[in-house]
């Protein structure tokens, strides 16, 4: 292994989500909260996570799990799966992850700091300022920030040629891809290391030689979920009509507003409204008509599936 000491700052949705799969592939991992409230919020996620594992494990092991649509590749290649051998891993990772509010202590011997904090700008500041004396001289450092370059704060961690990208989909042992982008500073020795990293922990790693705003997934999700709702406000039509054009004309498995409803329109909103912010945009959809018809949903509470209805209706899980 090119690092073992793992150390997730931030227990949120996808930090929780890497240091599952990190330990689930035999590295010590700690995440590091800066609470016992964090603390309260994040073990819920770890014991979700740890029952999706499970379940998703069980449905492998069943002709309906073969299918590519419901292989899960971060968890295992088909031509080797064991279920008992996966269950056996997946319960000794969710048993060894270590909770850690002392930030001295969970950096202490780190090889890989993975900084997945909420898109708060001066939060991400202050925590590299915090962290760049306690960090050992070995440490590599990325950020999995889907919105904001690594170079804005590169020179706040103290090390950065050994500091990088590398961000993550969200289900990730499903959706095992995972993007190692570089900063003008990155020494390609750590760009390859965290390349290797990703492999180690059944991601597909997909370099970035050059700092991009979005990465690859967002930079072509964006635009498509941008265009969808630009159809939908201003009437040329409506989101089933919209997801059925986009999934029966190019075989895609779900649509759009399907799209959105799974990210959350929460997440849509805050781009929406970042955007009608700059008019200047090349592509000028109707950013602002778009974050109000979305305001207007999540403030009647329907966020997408997690809340039972977005531009869907969903049944709640523990309803049959």
């Amino acid at each position: 292994m090119s690092f073992k000491k793992i150390v997730l700052i931030g227990g949120g949705v996808l930090g929780s989500q890497i240091a599952y799969q990190s330990a689930y592939c035999g590295f010590d991992v700690t995440i590091w909260m800066r609470s016992e409230g964090s603390i309260g919020r994040t073990q819920p996620k770890l014991d979700a996570i740890h029952k999706t594992y499970i379940d998703t494990i069980n449905v492998m092991d069943t002709p309906q799990g073969k299918s590519p649509l419901v292989w899960a590749h971060g968890i295992a290649d088909q031509d080797s799966f064991s279920k008992e051998e996966c269950l056996a891993k997946a319960e000794k990772a969710y048993k060894s992850i270590n909770l850690e509010l002392s930030l001295e202590n969970a950096l202490k011997d780190a090889d890989l700091v993975i900084e997945a904090m909420s898109e708060n700008i001066e939060q991400k500041h202050d925590f590299y300022k915090t962290a760049a004396p306690l960090f050992d001289e070995k440490t590599v450092v990325v950020t999995n920030s889907s919105t904001l370059l690594p170079s804005m704060f590169a020179d706040d961690t103290g090390r950065p040629e050994k500091y990088l990208a590398l961000h993550f989909a969200n289900s990730i042992w499903k959706n095992n891809t995972a993007e190692v982008m570089v900063q003008p500073k990155t020494d390609e020795k750590y760009f390859n290391e965290v390349l290797e990293f990703a492999r180690e922990i059944r991601m597909i790693p997909l370099p970035l030689k050059k700092e991009k705003s979005g990465y690859l997934l967002n930079s072509l999700l964006v635009p498509l979920l941008d265009s969808a709702m630009d159809l939908l406000v201003t009437g040329v039509s409506d989101p089933e009509s919209i997801d059925t054009a986009w999934k029966v004309g190019t075989g895609a498995p779900v649509g759009p507003f399907q799209i959105l409803d799974i990210v959350g329109l929460n997440t849509a909103y805050e781009i929406a409204a970042m955007s009608a912010a700059q008019p200047d945009r090349p592509i000028p959809y109707a950013y602002a008509d778009i974050a109000k018809m979305l305001k207007e949903k999540i403030d009647k509470g329907e966020t997408g599936v997690s809340a039972g209805k977005g531009f869907y209706e969903y049944g709640k899980k523990d309803e049959k």
